[in-house]
């Protein structure tokens, strides 16, 4: 199939977007009373003369399912509905330069609170870089993938070390980092106990056997005794067979064992945006909804914890407008 003819039907489908939000909001509950944060989307624009690494491109040439652009006015249309007043960007280029490119984004764009961006602690210029970038207070902290790897590297932990120091946060793409992902990270929080820990996408960790999740969540449960570490409700809906389930009873036996080890107090709401427009049917309607439906039966302080007051724990994200409330 063409790009073009993609890109059409991509922008036509946009339209229909926040009428479809405003019915699933009506069949629910009303707007909550509390700001709700949306704590992982990402921005890109693929049609930049320097292009983005991500989204990948279909194979065989052709447009990615999350489409050429994702922008903040795209988003906020989307959302606005569910009463979402603020994100967090998570940024997913590996491209130094790129970290500049979404703050010039969101300093136009008072719905982004903040970017979690992209530095290599293994690079030299490591330093240098946060210094520069955290210069710009929506500039958070940074996602790292990888971190065996530096594990024995003396300057790499200097650098973590750095981050900490700088008040910043370190993000982690948990499910990519494989079965040894949760040791991986006792280790380096015994490196650097002073250092922020977000995990992100835990509740899309699937296990090969039952010996492979007894040992992960062994060092999870270690993870869950540090109280600077926090997770994500992020990329629970999935496709199962051949359709999108939204049914939150098909995801709360592996988010009950994280809510048992994290509490209310360490649990944020994450829509992955618009990664989660990348299954048929598996919409922001479908994300917020799920995430919602599970919290909602933790009780209305939980709710107001989740969707709001848990975020600003390890982001400290910057309030831009007066919907944005901080605790």
């Amino acid at each position: 199939m063409k790009v073009g003819l993609n890109r059409r039907a991509f922008v036509s489908s946009l339209a229909a977007l926040p009428l479809a939000a405003k019915a699933v909001l009506a069949a629910q509950d009303p707007q909550p009373s509390f700001p709700i944060i949306d704590t992982h989307i990402h921005l890109f624009d693929k049609t930049r003369p320097e292009g983005a690494p991500y989204p990948r491109d279909m194979p065989g040439g052709g447009e990615p399912p999350q489409g050429m652009i994702a922008l903040p006015n795209r988003y906020q249309a989307i959302t606005a509905p569910f009463g979402v007043v603020g994100a967090i960007v998570v940024e997913a280029s590996p491209r130094l330069d790129d970290n500049q490119w979404i703050l010039d984004v969101a300093a136009n764009a008072p719905i982004i609170v903040g970017l979690v961006g992209r530095i290599d602690p293994a690079d030299q210029a490591f330093g240098k870089n946060l210094d520069r970038l955290h210069m710009n207070p929506l500039f958070l902290g940074i996602r790292q993938g990888r971190l065996h790897l530096g594990l024995d590297n003396p300057d790499y932990i200097a650098n973590l070390k750095l981050l900490a120091d700088a008040n910043c946060s370190l993000d982690v793409d948990t499910p990519r980092q494989g079965m040894t992902a949760t040791e991986v990270l006792v280790k380096v929080l015994d490196k650097v106990p002073s250092l922020r820990l977000v995990m992100d996408h835990l509740p899309d960790v699937r296990f090969p056997d039952r010996a492979a999740k007894d040992t992960y969540l062994t060092y999870l449960r270690e993870l869950g005794t540090r109280p600077q570490v926090y997770i994500k409700l992020s990329e629970v809906v999935r496709k199962r067979g051949d359709r999108v389930s939204t049914d939150v009873n098909a995801y709360r036996d592996w988010l009950d064992e994280l809510w048992s080890i994290f509490g209310e107090d360490r649990v944020m709401f994450g829509s992955d945006w618009p990664q989660s427009e990348s299954l048929e049917f598996n919409s922001y309607p479908n994300v917020f909804g799920v995430a919602r439906a599970y919290t909602r039966s933790k009780g209305p302080s939980a709710m107001e914890k989740v969707f709001w007051k848990n975020s600003l724990k390890p982001y400290r994200w910057v309030k831009r407008l007066p919907s944005q409330r901080q605790a």
